[in-house]
């Protein structure tokens, strides 16, 4: 997926190669990717909102087009993301809620806020018609959507991982299982009752007894119980 509406391989709209990046005597210097006006970003960012939520496809968003909207000049989007897919990846991110530091009291403590914040996550995805329709788009543009999993996606399963792999060194969890596995007995009942049963009632210790049970599980033979 390209910039403009025509699909891969038309022009893009991104500024030549000429327009000067050499800062003046009175110039500050550029910051590529770095926004140098907030008020710019969120305009842009809510002009993007505002084209998706009137019914514009993902393929027909042009960096002219959401510029237009924005009442911003091309350039001043390309001084903050690289094309479009990188700006609809931090729009989106934009309506994800934001994830509360990890308390770092405990293994248990961790991985309760971890999986409280993957439940929340699963609930602003269901009950958002405007994340369903992104994520029902971005998933036919393979660009977009790997870029979207390795700047959302990753960082957290490489968050949960580390909590992981310090039980583990703790001595706090077996080291004799499948990795992947011991991630995905965490995180599968959290995705079971938000993707497959979402009539089921998240009760307020429902991440705690979730970690508890795969716990009970996980820890060496003799590990003392609580």
């Amino acid at each position: 997926m390209d910039d403009g509406p025509t699909g891969p391989g038309a022009p893009t709209d991104r500024p030549g190669p000429s327009a000067p990046t050499t800062p003046g005597p009175d110039r500050p210097p550029v910051r590529r990717g770095r926004p140098r006006s907030e008020a710019a970003e969120r305009a842009i960012v809510e002009a993007t909102l505002r084209l998706i939520e009137e019914g514009i496809p993902l393929s027909d968003l042009s960096i002219e087009r959401i510029a237009r909207t924005a009442g911003v000049g091309k350039a001043t989007i390309y001084r903050r993301w690289e094309g479009k897919e990188a700006l609809l990846v931090d729009v989106v991110r934009s309506l994800d809620p934001e994830d509360p530091p990890l308390p770092g009291t405990s293994l248990r403590d961790d991985l309760v806020v971890l999986m409280e914040n993957i439940h929340r996550r699963g609930l602003a995805k269901r009950s958002s018609a405007l994340l369903v329709s992104v994520f029902a788009q971005m998933q036919s543009y393979p660009r977009l959507w790997e870029m979207h999993h390795r700047v959302s996606v990753l960082p957290r399963r490489l968050q949960m991982d580390e909590v992981l792999r310090r039980g583990i060194a703790d001595g706090e969890i077996r080291d004799d299982l499948d990795f992947d596995l011991l991630g995905d007995l965490f995180v599968g009942p959290i995705l079971v009752r938000t993707v497959l049963r979402p009539e089921v009632v998240w009760a307020k210790d429902s991440a705690e007894q979730i970690v508890d049970a795969v716990l009970a599980g996980v820890r060496p033979p003799r590990w003392p119980s609580s």
